[in-house]
């Protein structure tokens, strides 16, 4: 077993920076330790996976926050949903027009 200076294993990481996204190398398990680089675990990647990998993170990111969007969405209809069923009242109309309310203000 590699042991750091510290006197802890080393563990494998992964670096998510824009020159080596998802290379592994060899790291210090504790976080913001000032022990040194070991070296890295995976070879250099080929230049047109450092320029493309980084932009498809920031679209899956992207991709992530609209669909976390369109979750609190789909609860909110789902209660005024319940709601109006509980109340009698017609629903569909209300949600509608809440809907066409938001999408003005978003504008």
């Amino acid at each position: 077993m590699v042991v750091y200076a510290c006197g802890k294993p080393v563990v494998v990481k992964t670096s998510w920076t824009d020159r080596n996204p998802g290379r592994r190398f060899f790291g210090c398990p504790t976080i913001g330790s000032n022990c040194p680089f070991l070296g890295w675990l995976d070879p250099p990647m080929c230049p047109m996976s450092v320029d493309i990998i980084p932009g498809l993170l920031r679209r899956i990111n992207a991709f992530q926050g609209v669909v976390e969007e369109l979750e609190e969405q789909r609860s909110k209809y789902k209660k005024y949903i319940i709601i109006s069923w509980y109340l009698g009242v017609d629903g569909a109309s209300w949600v509608v027009k809440q809907s066409f309310v938001m999408v003005v203000i978003d504008q």
